[in-house]
């Protein structure tokens, strides 16, 4: 099929935007050719693809302020981007849009210890920000499975969490403040490197907002110190339901370990193919890993191990060294990887109550049979983050629609137990048109008006979070 040729209105207004852009940025920090263009044409969410009419990449908040007042005068939609490994299609562009991506702006900027907290511009890296520390013994506490490459920006836009965050919470609860431009080119301070700040907690809205209120430049994040010591244990079940019955086990005895990970058997050949981490061969297996002292270690790794022992599990081995502790997680962390080697995926991301896992494990079981898409699971258990990999191919004409119709099942399944549709990937556009299946009209009216507040034209991030029957109107009106 012939792509459309545009026409000579959309050729100059282009070219104009083009020639303002180069005239705030390097120039090669502007990609406008179609070729280079298409590099930016989709995110980790690789069903969906749409080149975008440019892509910059500016260097400081001054470069991203004076892009963003270009484009608010011109009416051009701009897509916020990190490090493009949003799985739920959050950076995905639209045709007449303008892709913002913060790549270069990975500097540290500042570093307190006495304080315990460091600012970084927003393109760095997740583990990036603990290796600026780690030599002074500190860390950053949220952990995404891809914390190798996704950005602070996009933690901050779907509020990721990760691993770890069972003990030490998500990006909302490790962000102290914000430097963030408005569509307008008005650059804004949120929070700061203080305990809390008062007034309305407009921090709070913008960590979790995802690119729909303003472009977040720089953060200060808070670090914590290093635990003297940490300690998996791998518990191995014949049952998926039998495994999320030891979970709710665990957390309703009052221990907190630092992470509880849940894997099935898809996972654990697929991982074990990849990552030659030593697992066992069962129907699901649990990573848990607590950390303190080693007599704080034994004893909860003592109170665990007996509740696992009352579900009969097939195996139970604690890690004895550093070694093998970082091969249990290698593994964990290799999944989503090895997974793709072996089959086309859509990876899920819902939260449910931890007591209902075994009933909602059961149920996705029930589902793959329906509609005859295998699943595999790997998830938080611990704080019950959901992440369902759906099998299937993406030659086959029909699957991905098949697939697509089982996971807003899953999805709905979340909402009705009691959870909700995301947990850390956030909304983009695969799941805006579910948003009506957790909130009714009352709250979604909330929620557009505080996005009205901020980007009164409605340009940041267009057909994202919200359905588009609920915002056809606003987006007209602005125009």
């Amino acid at each position: 099929m012939e792509m459309p040729v545009p026409n000579g209105a959309v050729i100059a207004r282009k070219q104009q935007l083009v020639a303002r852009l180069q005239a705030v940025l390097p120039r090669d920090a502007v990609i406008h050719e179609p070729l280079e263009t298409r590099v930016y044409e989709c995110d980790a969410l690789t069903a969906y693809k749409c080149a975008p009419l440019a892509a910059v990449l500016p260097s400081t908040t001054a470069e991203v302020s004076a892009v963003l007042k270009i484009c608010h005068e011109m009416g051009v939609p701009v897509v916020p981007r990190g490090a493009g490994t949003s799985l739920a299609g959050g950076a995905l562009p639209t045709a007449d849009c303008v892709i913002l991506g913060v790549a270069k702006m990975n500097d540290v900027l500042e570093t307190n210890y006495a304080d315990r907290y460091i600012r970084v511009q927003t393109g760095r890296t997740n583990l990036s920000v603990t290796g600026a520390v780690e030599e002074e013994d500190f860390f950053y506490a949220p952990d995404p499975s891809s914390q190798l490459a996704c950005a602070i920006a996009g933690n901050i836009g779907m509020n990721s969490g990760g691993a770890h965050c069972l003990k030490y919470g998500v990006t909302t609860n490790n962000l102290l403040g914000v430097t963030m431009v408005l569509m307008d080119g008005t650059v804004i301070e949120l929070g700061g490197a203080h305990l809390d700040a008062g007034g309305l907690d407009l921090l709070g809205v913008v960590c979790g907002s995802e690119g729909q209120l303003g472009v977040v430049t720089e953060a200060t994040l808070r670090i914590l110190r290093k635990p003297e010591g940490a300690r998996p244990v791998l518990i191995g079940f014949d049952s998926n339901e039998v495994a999320g019955a030891c979970v709710s086990d665990i957390i309703k005895a009052g221990v907190l370990p630092v992470a509880i990970e849940f894997m099935d058997r898809p996972c654990i050949e697929a991982t074990e193919a990849f990552a030659k981490a030593g697992y066992p061969m069962c129907e699901a297996l649990l990573i848990v890993e607590v950390e303190g002292s080693d007599a704080e270690i034994d004893m909860q790794l003592g109170v665990i191990s007996d509740i696992a022992r009352r579900h009969n599990p097939v195996e139970l081995r604690e890690s004895t060294s550093a070694e093998e502790s970082a091969a249990i997680w290698l593994g964990r962390k290799s999944a989503f990887g090895a997974m793709g080697q072996i089959n086309d995926y859509m990876c899920l991301d819902g939260t449910i109550p931890v007591s209902s896992l075994p009933y909602v494990l059961r149920r996705i079981s029930e589902l793959s049979k329906d509609y005859g898409l295998g699943v595999g699971n790997v998830f938080h258990a611990g704080d019950g983050n959901m992440h369902p990999l759906i099998l299937f191919d993406a030659n086959k004409p029909g699957d991905l629609e098949l697939c697509e119709q089982m996971g807003a099942d899953i999805l709905k399944l979340c909402v009705e137990v009691g959870g909700c549709l995301t947990g850390e990937h956030g909304v983009g556009v695969e799941k805006r048109d579910l948003m009506q299946t957790q909130f009714d009209a009352v709250d979604l009216e909330a929620q557009l008006r505080v996005k009205d507040v901020f980007d009164p034209q409605w340009l940041l991030n267009p057909s994202k979070v919200f359905p588009l029957s609920v915002t056809q109107g606003r987006r007209s009106l602005a125009a």
